[in-house]
């Protein structure tokens, strides 16, 4: 059974910086691309940043210069890297993993809350 387990949410001040890690475990298929999405209240899921086998990243423009999306030695891991942190990245973060059959997979969400 596949399992996708966030961790590194919290609650942070402006400005402050966050790293949100990520592992897919139980996967029999090779993992083709790992991404990090977030959902707002009230608002759609919405991408935030992915990368893909070669290393290739993609970010949403709110978040370029500030995020970094990175692969693990073990490519069943990502992190994200968070610097600058504004009160409106506040939000559940989700990681997702796409096999080569291209399943998706989700974990269950970090809060991210970025207040002072």
């Amino acid at each position: 059974q596949v399992h996708v387990l966030e961790s590194g949410g919290g609650l942070v001040q402006p400005g402050r910086s966050l790293r949100l890690s990520c592992v897919a475990s139980g996967m029999f298929f090779s993992i083709n691309r790992m991404g990090w999405y977030r959902q707002a209240p009230g608002k759609e899921r919405e991408l935030v940043a992915t990368i893909i086998n070669g290393g290739t990243t993609d970010y949403r423009d709110s978040v370029k210069g500030r995020f970094t999306i990175s692969r693990g030695n073990a490519k069943n891991t990502v992190y994200l890297q968070m610097n600058n942190l504004k009160p409106e990245d506040t939000a559940v973060y989700y990681c997702n993993a796409v096999d080569s059959r291209r399943y998706s997979f989700w974990g269950q969400g970090t809060q991210v809350t970025v207040s002072s």
